[in-house]
């Protein structure tokens, strides 16, 4: 059985989809589509940058669904036929949707612009942080957690695999967690270089915009089962689709158990679109699978020789 998985903000870079576009008049054509959509030249900002403009959340997001999506469609790969669920992290699980028809593409683009600009509003810029624990578990980064609030938000974003946690939430909460963070075992933590608190209860006016934005929107049942973020398991309904992705926005992304619980179902092959950053993950999730990230043209021509 095979899945196949979308990457997540961080996966961005200035160049992205610019040699799939020279390649791929399916690709050019997701570019284009989404530029219209947002009116907005996002496919320049991807090619040629600047970076920090990319970086900004309501860019990124799009962008990155963008070359998720023109990564598949460059490969003409009829969905039903080559897997047997969807998966992304965090803002992927759009790019998944999209993929998988639940969301037309233009849709999609326009859900994630307001989900990037709905979560940069939400807390002002330097009142929340995030940080990656790196060789901790989810138990030890739960404990650094419970330590280090003091009455502040501090909770887990994602359980990304057995041995990386990222926490999110006040400021003052998330620079305790890194002082008590290797008394409690974790090997390092870092601070991470995003522009809001992610995935925490910060998020709650984020999580109204994105519930009001998703209420006016079309969705069709996903054509293959999509594995949620909150609840790392299958859902095909388009309406508990659509509570998931608002609860998404404040909830933990439960990475590690999605792609367990995937493996445990039959999935011995995790295909990565548009980035290789997840592929990774799953190989100290479940170190039996086969992974294959696609990202080049030559990616693309690999992958289509190989289904």
């Amino acid at each position: 059985m095979r899945a196949f998985i979308f990457p997540g903000q961080g996966s961005q870079a200035v160049g992205m989809g610019k040699a799939l576009a020279e390649a791929s008049a399916e690709a050019r054509a997701v570019f284009e589509e989404v530029d219209a959509a947002l009116d907005q030249k996002l496919s320049a900002l991807m090619a040629e940058g600047p970076a920090d403009e990319l970086t900004l959340t309501e860019n990124a997001q799009p962008a990155i669904m963008a070359n998720a999506v023109a990564t598949l469609r460059a490969a003409g790969i009829d969905l039903q036929a080559k897997a047997d669920f969807v998966a992304g992290h965090s803002l992927g699980e759009y790019s998944a949707l999209c993929a998988a028809g639940t969301f037309d593409l233009a849709t999609t683009a326009r859900l994630l612009k307001q989900r990037g600009q709905a979560m940069q509003a939400a807390v002002p810029v330097g009142e929340g942080a995030m940080a990656a624990l790196l060789g901790a578990d989810l138990a030890i980064a739960q404990q650094i957690c419970e330590a280090a609030a003091e009455g502040e938000v501090c909770t887990v974003a994602n359980d990304n695999d057995p041995s990386q946690v990222v926490i999110s939430g006040a400021k003052s909460a998330i620079e305790r967690a890194l002082e008590i963070a290797k008394e409690k075992g974790a090997k390092r933590a870092i601070l991470l270089p995003v522009s809001a608190p992610f995935h925490c209860p910060l998020m709650k006016p984020a999580a109204e915009a994105m519930q009001q934005a998703l209420a006016g929107v079309k969705m069709e049942p996903p054509k293959l089962s999509l594995y949620a973020n909150v609840t790392a398991a299958p859902v095909d309904s388009p309406d508990t689709i659509r509570d998931l992705l608002v609860e998404q926005v404040t909830g933990m992304v439960r990475w590690r158990e999605s792609v367990a619980n995937m493996a445990a179902a039959g999935v011995t092959h995790f295909v990565e679109f548009g980035g290789k950053v997840l592929g990774p993950m799953v190989k100290r999730i479940a170190p039996e699978a086969e992974v294959t990230s696609v990202v080049t043209p030559e990616d693309v021509d690999a992958l289509v020789g190989a289904l």
